[in-house]
Parts: structure tokens; C-alpha cells; sequence
């Protein structure tokens, strides 16, 4: 897994990135000569908002009453609501298709957020992290429950990679709102187009990619198939998951995590580039870093093995 460049924001701070991006925009149309009326005190404006949101802030997260709590959000939303209509009739003044984008922009996300906070704090619901937005610069960031601690969640995306038994990287993708379980048949496939003069030997998966179709097509596909099924086995799959084979691959799978760790300790738990399409770039040349790295290891115990061979025969 490849974090995004974020931090875990709530959606207080969010709300108060809209509004200040939002205002950002019609102070640069200001000072490139747009006639806005109306917004001669923006600054004065901004300084409110930002008051307003640290005020919000440590009553929500450092405060104990509960009236206090729910008075200054409700102030807060009161003023993003007007700005928020203020902004509308910017962008519906005739301003240039450019700023209007991205002034529509940030005011959806001042909706968004307003809705969230409205029915997270004052009306007590749990908002589903499929609902949420995690960063207003880079949206296409997901919520990822890792089911470990330290960190149990990480925000990004989940990169699935495929190494051989000399621990380099023959495939990778990197899942945007995708399960495990539907990556199986178009890995299998990316496998067979890149390297179709190979013949997979064994394959081994992790239980979250089991289902009854992903197996049948694996036996067809390759000659050793290690996914563990979730939940109660048949006495025959018990068998087959107790096999001498079946446990020496299983432990041999264990050895992903390393190539995983590998990755990260090397820089790359965070992805510094911007968007989606450089994420996806930076997690390619990582990859291409990683295998480079590989080899050099390979190459450099080779050269050391050699050495010590010439050294014996000198001593001999």
C-alpha cells in the first residue's frame, strides 16, 4: 500500500481549506482587475473564517460541554453557508469559464462538508468512508482499513504486486475502489500477454482473493494453486491446504511482506507526486527502483562469490 501525499483531516479542517481556496480565488480575480463587487473586506472576511474554525476546532476537540460544542458549529456552518451563497453568485456573474470551474469546485466541496458536519455532530450519524472526501487536492484519495495495528488505517490506495521466487516485482496495479477478490482474472491475464513462453509453476494468494471461480480459473491457468479459502473447509480442502506442498508454499507466501517492507523503508509509503495519474506514475518508477535494486543485490553477491572462489584457489 502507497499512501498519498495527506494527513488524516477532519472534515472541520476540510470545510475551512474549501473556504479559504474559495476565497483565494475571488482575491486573485480581484487583483487581476475583475469587477466583483462586494468583497472589499476579504481580508477582514478570511480572518473571520479562520477564527471561526480554530474557535470550532478546540470546542469540538478540547471542550466539555456539550451545548458549547454544538452552538459553535452551528456558527460555523452559518458562515460557510454564507459564503458559500456569496460564492454562487460570483461564479454566476459572467466571470471567465476558468475561474468559474474552479470556483464551482471548492463551493461543492463547502456543500459536502457543510452536509457531513451537519449530520456527523449535530444530528449524531457515523458517516461511512465511502461517503467522505479525505483531501480537497487530491480526491481520489481512499480510506484503507489495514485490520493491523500501528496504523490500523492509512489513507491511499492498495498497490497489489506479484513477485517470482527471486523476489522481483513481474507485475503490479494499483487498485482504484477495487477488491481482491475481482483482481484475479485480469492479473492472470497481464501474467500470460507478458510473459506467454512461461509456464506459472505455482501461484500462491492470500485468502482475500478466494472465491469458487477465481480457483477454477487459477487450476486452469497454473500447475500449483495456493489460495487458502475463508471460513469452513470440506474434509477435501482440509487435505488439500495440509499437504507438505501446500504448507511450503503458504510459509514461502510470507515472504511478500518483506518485498512490501522493502518498498516502504526505501522512501515509498508516500507518494510526494500530485493526482491520480502521477500517483500511478510514482508508483511505476518505484517499482522499476525497487527491481533495480534487486538485481543489484543479485549481482553484487554474485561479484562477492566469485571473489571468494579465487581467493580458495589462491590459498589452495
Amino acid at each position: 500500500m502507497l499512501e498519498t501525499n495527506v494527513h488524516f483531516p477532519t472534515d472541520l479542517n476540510l470545510l475551512w481549506d474549501s473556504l479559504r481556496k474559495g476565497l483565494d480565488e475571488i482575491e486573485q480575480m480581484r487583483k487581476e482587475g475583475s469587477p466583483i463587487p462586494g468583497w472589499r473586506k476579504i481580508k477582514s472576511i478570511q480572518r473571520d473564517v479562520k477564527r471561526q474554525f480554530r474557535k470550532t476546532s478546540e470546542a469540538v476537540f478540547k471542550g466539555r460541554k456539550e451545548k458549547v460544542k454544538r452552538e459553535s458549529v452551528k456558527v460555523y456552518l452559518r458562515l460557510a453557508k454564507q459564503l458559500e451563497k456569496r460564492m454562487a453568485d460570483v461564479a454566476s456573474s459572467g466571470i471567465d469559464a476558468q475561474w468559474q470551474t474552479r470556483l464551482n469546485n471548492y463551493q461543492n466541496y463547502i456543500t459536502i462538508f457543510v452536509d457531513q458536519i451537519e449530520r456527523r455532530l449535530l444530528k449524531g450519524e457515523t458517516i461511512a468512508p465511502e461517503e467522505k472526501v479525505f483531501s480537497i487536492f487530491e480526491p481520489h484519495t481512499e480510506w484503507i482499513n489495514k485490520g493491523k495495528q500501528h496504523p490500523s488505517v492509512e489513507l491511499g490506495h492498495n498497490l497489489l504486486i506479484t513477485t517470482d521466487q527471486h523476489h522481483l516485482i513481474m507485475d503490479y496495479k494499483v487498485m482504484v475502489k477495487e477488491k481482491d477478490v475481482h483482481q484475479v482474472d485480469g492479473l492472470i491475464k497481464r501474467m500470460c500477454q507478458a510473459y506467454p513462453e512461461m509456464k506459472i509453476a505455482s501461484h500462491s494468494f492470500d485468502k482475500g482473493f478466494y472465491s469458487a471461480e477465481n480457483l477454477a480459473l487459477l487450476k486452469d491457468k497454473v500447475a500449483m494453486v495456493v489460495l487458502p479459502k475463508r471460513g469452513n473447509l470440506s474434509e477435501e480442502e482440509k487435505e488439500t491446504e495440509r499437504s507438505k506442498t501446500f504448507v511450503s508454499l503458504r510459509h514461502a507466501h510470507s515472504a511478500i511482506e518483506s518485498n512490501i517492507n522493502m518498498l516502504e523503508h526505501h522512501g515509498l509509503n508516500r507518494c510526494a507526486d500530485k493526482g491520480l495519474h502521477g500517483y500511478k506514475r510514482y508508483v511505476g518508477v518505484s517499482v522499476l527502483a525497487y527491481n533495480l535494486h534487486i538485481i543489484g543485490n543479485h549481482l553484487m553477491a554474485k561479484e562477492k562469490e566469485q571473489r571468494e572462489k579465487e581467493k580458495r584457489r589462491s590459498a589452495a
